[in-house]
């Protein structure tokens, strides 16, 4: 086989894994969501593909124990195709790295190394140090892409931000009167419950909460069991324990962020309604230090977050330079200047106080119009 055909077929069946790894984005966590693809190689140089898996809902079994699994004796000799690096350390499975070198592979080629201290070339250490070839790099793009969320989490401490807007065309979310409902179409509402799906958690104010009395599920026909960790930013816990959101806590998880100083019998009644009940500090206006809640939910093991509303909390995770993309359904709308803004005051007074951010497409949906971007840092 010369080296062109080599990284040709390299690049295929990493394309394989990187499919199935794919498939896992919002729905691994706390892991990150690795495909693995096995191939076996005939004495003629026929080769065929003999085990491939993903990583499981909620994190386990991991991919290359899928995947290992399905060869079975045919792992031996074999080359495993691996999104991330094969995990090193002992936690509630055994290292897929040591369970490579039971199956006996003879290589291994890895997209990217993962930044988790306690994986972080270790894995490939494990590999090599037992006489498996490892390459490294095939597909790193798009392996770094899937799994930005787990990167963000781990490389900052804090899951990555989606803020989603869905406004007329002049940026309004409601009417006067305070009137939402429907200003994008039934195209963009699909849309939205597909982000929820690929997420691990769905974050709106307690106004919004309150006001709405929302489900924030995701309620896409074969969907439904992707639905998001709900959490409500709530300083004085003005959530009701028999609100929509509360009431529905044993079934769709629930998480409430609170500051101490409110009141322990709101608080009392909302975990017995099944709410986790998390407390953070202030920041300097007295409510909810953002970083400090992002900090608490990634120690919980949330790496995405999907930021629905309502406009004082967009404000706030622009105004601290917490967004990391931003996804706007625009409706075919004019409200006027007596509708209510996308987003609450953000205090610039110079055109370079804003910071840029990258479009990465406009998609029509329906008859609104779907922008996506990303935020320059």
């Amino acid at each position: 086989m010369t080296a062109n055909n080599r990284i040709a077929d390299d690049q295929r069946y990493m394309d394989l894994a990187l499919n199935l790894a794919a498939r896992g984005v919002g729905h691994t966590g706390p892991n990150p969501t690795v495909g693995c693809v096995i191939v076996q190689t005939d004495g003629d140089n026929k080769e065929r593909l003999v085990g491939w898996g993903a990583t499981a809902p909620g994190g386990r079994p991991h991919a290359e124990t899928a995947a290992i699994a399905k060869a079975g004796k045919e792992s031996k000799g074999a080359t495993a195709y691996v999104t991330l690096e094969p995990c090193a350390h002992h936690g509630k499975t055994a290292p897929c790295a040591e369970a490579l070198v039971a199956a006996s592979v003879r290589r291994v080629v890895v997209a990217l190394e993962d930044c988790d201290p306690r994986v972080s070339g270790k894995g490939i250490a494990t590999l090599k140090k037992a006489g498996i070839d490892v390459d490294v790099g095939v597909g790193a793009e798009r392996a770094q892409q899937i799994n930005k969320a787990f990167l963000t989490r781990v490389l900052q401490n804090r899951p990555r931000i989606t803020l989603k807007i869905a406004s007329t065309l002049d940026g309004k979310i409601a009417t006067r009167a305070g009137a939402s409902q429907w200003i994008t179409g039934e195209a963009s509402r699909r849309a939205g419950h597909m982000l929820r799906a690929r997420r691990d958690a769905i974050l709106v104010g307690s106004a919004t909460a309150v006001a709405d009395d929302p489900m924030l599920t995701c309620r896409l026909p074969g969907l439904e069991d992707r639905s998001p960790t709900r959490v409500i930013l709530d300083t004085h816990l003005k959530l009701s324990p028999t609100s929509a959101l509360a009431q529905s806590a044993q079934e769709f998880p629930t998480w409430v962020i609170t500051c101490a100083e409110a009141d322990s019998g709101c608080r009392e009644a909302l975990s017995q309604a099944g709410c986790e009940v998390y407390t953070v500090a202030k920041n300097q206006e007295g409510q909810i230090d953002l970083r400090a809640a992002l900090t608490t939910l990634a120690e919980q093991g949330i790496s995405s977050i999907l930021v629905e509303g309502g406009a004082k909390v967009a404000a706030s995770f622009i105004g601290d330079q917490l967004v990391d993309e931003l996804v706007w359904f625009r409706a075919p709308l004019i409200m006027g200047s007596d509708g209510l803004s996308a987003t609450g005051e953000l205090g610039f007074d110079m055109i370079d106080e804003m910071r840029p951010l990258n479009r990465i497409s406009t998609v029509p949906v329906g008859d609104d119009v779907m922008e996506m971007y990303e935020v320059e840092r």
